[in-house]
């Protein structure tokens, strides 16, 4: 009798096991090779400048294992965060709204000089349910503060567990309200600060949209940033929606997360005999804006709401030079979704988009 063509034996469970990593592997695309970054913009003598000036953005992208699939990324860190996080001391500022609301941002000063020796701020504003206290968002300050860069990190508003609603409203999808009322802060406080104004994901949003709104708000202000945003309320939600890629399960936790935060201001929010029902039952961040966002912030319909608080309205507004920055495998912000900020960096002067 002929000896087996493969010189080791496996159980079933073993065969089974290995099938599983293998699938696993090719859907996380754990086995992808790192790319250069594919960079969106005119040639412009700005534009040329900043790539000569910063050549990392130029150069490939070698991920370690566990961070070639956007899916790993995103858990991983949301689940454990970076470790050895750092904690920079910050001065915490409340600012009184119109409204009776009481937004917050935190102010930290650099610890050294700017290698420029002007006087820079660095605006921020954070993601979906986000407040300055993320790990994200310590991590981006503490690399500015040692390069000589204030720092104003916007507290969302209902996001801090410090500081309590006062008014029956929450931070939504584009409303500028708050970040406007830090900036105007900062004007005042620091007359000599230029401002460059910094945005991740919902907070990108923001930050272009109030760049767009009106002309004044880019007075002192040297550029804008904005880091995997969708740019289109009503499209990205659409996309939420949607099973490819486990998107309607991002839905979901995301959901989840703005239920308790409007569950842990109840009191301020809702009225007593309110049926909260539809909050209870809300499976996609699209129920909770129907019944309850949209008409905290007065807008009579869902598709209002979506169309004016989306940032691709504002974008052709903007003159300053504005940086968009979105990962190709983004599990939340799929490529359809990135058409609007091609086609700005195919048009405006001053804009790129990797």
């Amino acid at each position: 009798m002929s000896a087996p063509w493969f010189p080791f034996e496996f159980s079933v469970s073993q065969v089974l096991v290995l099938v599983l990593v293998l699938v696993l592997v090719w859907a996380l695309d754990l086995m992808s090779p790192g790319s250069v970054p594919v960079i969106h913009n005119r040639e412009t003598e700005l534009n040329q400048y900043l790539l000569e000036t910063c050549p990392l953005l130029t150069k490939p992208y070698v991920p370690p294992l566990w961070g070639r699939s956007g899916h790993v990324q995103t858990w991983l860190y949301a689940l454990i965060g970076r470790f050895g996080t750092p904690s920079p001391k910050g001065e915490e500022l409340l600012m009184q709204m119109s409204d009776g609301s009481t937004a917050s941002f935190k102010l930290f000063s650099p610890s050294t000089s700017h290698r420029s020796t002007g006087d820079l701020t660095l605006a921020l504003c954070p993601g979906f349910c986000n407040h300055s206290g993320q790990r994200y968002v310590r991590t981006f300050v503490h690399e500015a503060l040692g390069h000589g860069l204030r720092c104003a990190t916007l507290n969302l508003l209902g996001a801090p567990p410090t500081v309590p609603l006062t008014a029956p409203r929450v931070f939504s999808y584009g409303c500028t309200l708050e970040f406007a009322a830090m900036v105007q802060t900062l004007k005042s406080r620091f007359p000599q600060t230029q401002l460059v104004l910094v945005g991740f994901s919902l907070g990108g949003n923001i930050v272009c949209k109030y760049l767009g709104e009106d002309q004044v708000h880019q007075d002192r202000v040297l550029c804008g940033l904005s880091v995997c945003q969708g740019y289109s309320a009503s499209r990205a939600q659409e996309s939420l929606n949607c099973w490819t890629q486990g998107r309607r399960f991002y839905n979901f936790f995301l959901t989840c997360s703005f239920r308790r935060l409007l569950l842990r201001h109840r009191q301020t929010l809702f009225s007593r005999d309110q049926d909260l029902s539809p909050l209870f039952k809300a499976t996609a961040l699209r129920d909770i804006d129907e019944q309850y966002i949209r008409r905290f912030q007065g807008y009579s319909s869902l598709k209002e709401y979506y169309e004016t608080e989306s940032c691709e309205h504002y974008l052709n507004n903007i003159s300053v030079p504005l940086l968009l920055v979105n990962a190709s495998d983004d599990p939340l912000v799929p490529p359809p979704l990135l058409q609007v900020p091609r086609t700005l960096a195919g048009t405006g002067p001053g804009s790129v988009l990797f």
